[in-house]
């Protein structure tokens, strides 16, 4: 029996005599295994008092969260374990990320949900903030047994290539619905790399040659410097002192290239004055 289910029973002095006869006649195993349900019930039949049975109650709900997180835990796990695969579907063709490539919503989402829903778990967004100037969404990861988990981002409309008011929030609307699903079930993308063939398997390759021909990872630049130093970086791109493009060279020549979610919070900045 765990401490906290011990706290409540000694809240009175002791158990009454019914009380005392049901636990007596548990088998042992299953008096090790009782759990705040079977103390509640117990507490019931032993007609105690108001006040312990809110203790107990309480205690109940805490059980319960416990085990549903537990849960949440190992079904996250399990779908860790598929390893799925987020395709860059889609090219930015202007912009100061022109060339880049990335995923639609919809890639994402046709990616994630099946390996979610075999393990029990579904994710859905809710708009936590919609002001004028400013956007914030939230994604939530649910399990059947109870457990939520979310992640939250922020930005402002997307006012870039002549886009109306009601497109400019659309935009930054799916961009952040595309992220935070992203963070919150840890994924990120991946290029299709299959050079057309359709996801056919390619034959293995020599272990010795396939390390020679490994590229170097080059380092990005750290996210802790990133976040130190933006605030100062967000006014001289807000001042239109340095362009988009500028602030970014500027940056990277400091040794390190931007990731591209480092890129696009560049971008927005240059937006929030539209």
């Amino acid at each position: 029996m765990s401490t906290a289910v011990a706290d409540v029973i000694d809240v009175e002095t002791g158990p009454t005599p019914r009380a005392a006869a049901l636990l007596a006649n548990r088998p042992t195993g299953a008096l090790a295994a009782t759990t705040p349900a079977d103390l509640l019930r117990i507490a019931v039949e032993s007609n105690a008092d108001l006040d312990r049975l809110e203790r107990l109650m309480q205690l109940q709900d805490r059980w319960e969260a416990k085990e549903a997180k537990k849960a949440f835990d190992a079904a996250f796990a399990a779908f860790k374990a598929e390893a799925v695969t987020i395709l860059k579907n889609k090219q930015v063709t202007d912009g100061p990320l022109k060339g880049k490539s990335y995923a639609e919503l919809h890639e994402v989402v046709n990616a994630v949900t099946p390996a979610l829903s075999r393990h029990g778990l579904s994710s859905s967004w809710r708009l936590t903030k919609d002001e004028k100037d400013w956007l914030e969404v939230t994604c939530y990861l649910r399990h059947v047994a109870g457990h939520e988990e979310s992640v939250s981002m922020g930005g402002p409309p997307d006012t870039g290539g002549a886009k109306n008011q009601i497109q400019a929030r659309a935009s930054t609307k799916s961009y952040l619905e595309r992220y935070t699903l992203k963070a919150i079930t840890g994924l990120s993308e991946q290029n299709d790399d299959d050079d057309g063939n359709g996801g056919k398997p390619r034959e293995p390759a020599d272990p010795g040659r396939q390390q020679q021909r490994q590229p170097e990872t080059k380092a990005t630049y750290p996210q802790e410097r990133f976040d130190a130093n933006k605030a100062a970086w967000r006014d001289i791109v807000r001042s239109k002192k340095k362009t988009v493009a500028q602030m970014i060279a500027f940056i990277e020549s400091k040794g390190a290239p931007l990731t591209d979610a480092q890129k696009n919070t560049i971008d927005s900045w240059s937006h929030e004055n539209d």
